[in-house]
């Protein structure tokens, strides 16, 4: 898979760095001449150049790429070469950064943003998550199917810990990903039995999150602390 990153600060580097550990053809593209440190990543292509403009998206093979990343911090960046990567070169997936909770909203597929992600919206999730028994919390929101990545921490007295995965009968619309059991990822199966402090993480749309917290939770209330 090939990948244009644009913006080789700590966060370009990082993603750079994860996908090419897993085997991804990565271009990061910067246009500071501070920032531009080729040794920083070095199995990574590096381009010198502004991911805005239509000549430096030609250059970086744009059209060749099954994803690209506006990863820089500045919002107005990330929309405008999210935009210009979706309509100009049919990148199939464009993520991007928000930077500032009041832009949100822009990040949409008007502006060919595929997935955002919001730091200030993903550290109040993990805050969130971190001190929420019984309640769902979303964690992300994927614009192209409009459907959210949510958790939800199972409490002692939730009605199917004890009982199978394949005993819960979850709303249309909603798939169980994954459970998190203290260090543990797993993949869950219709044999798997929850247990009361599973973090249960699920992908649905927005019209079931209640559905999936009433059978998950019951229809109490959810507890705040």
């Amino acid at each position: 898979m090939r990948v244009a990153i644009a913006g080789a600060g700590n966060v370009g580097r990082s993603i750079a760095t994860e996908l090419i550990d897993d085997g991804h053809e990565v271009l990061l593209i910067e246009r500071s001449p501070r920032m531009f440190e080729p040794s920083r990543v070095p199995d990574a292509e590096w381009l010198l150049a502004d991911a805005c403009e239509m000549s430096s998206l030609k250059q970086a093979r744009m059209h060749e790429c099954n994803v690209a990343v506006a990863a820089t911090g500045d919002d107005k960046v990330n929309l405008v070469m999210s935009l210009l990567a979706k309509t100009e070169f049919a990148v199939p997936r464009v993520v991007a950064r928000v930077n500032r909770a009041e832009n949100e909203w822009l990040f949409t597929d008007q502006w060919g943003v595929d997935v955002s992600v919001s730091k200030p919206r993903l550290l109040a999730a993990l805050v969130e998550e971190a001190v929420s028994v019984g309640d769902l919390v979303r964690l992300m929101t994927f614009r192209q199917s409009q459907a959210n990545l949510v958790e939800i921490t199972l409490p002692p007295g939730a009605p199917y810990v004890g009982q199978t995965v394949g005993e819960v009968p979850l709303p249309p619309d909603t798939a169980l990903v994954s459970i998190l059991r203290g260090r543990r990822v797993i993949p869950p199966t219709a044999d798997d039995t929850l247990e009361a402090g599973d973090e249960l993480v699920f992908v649905c749309t927005e019209d079931a999150e209640e559905a999936v917290r009433v059978v998950i939770l019951g229809s109490a209330e959810p507890n705040k602390p």
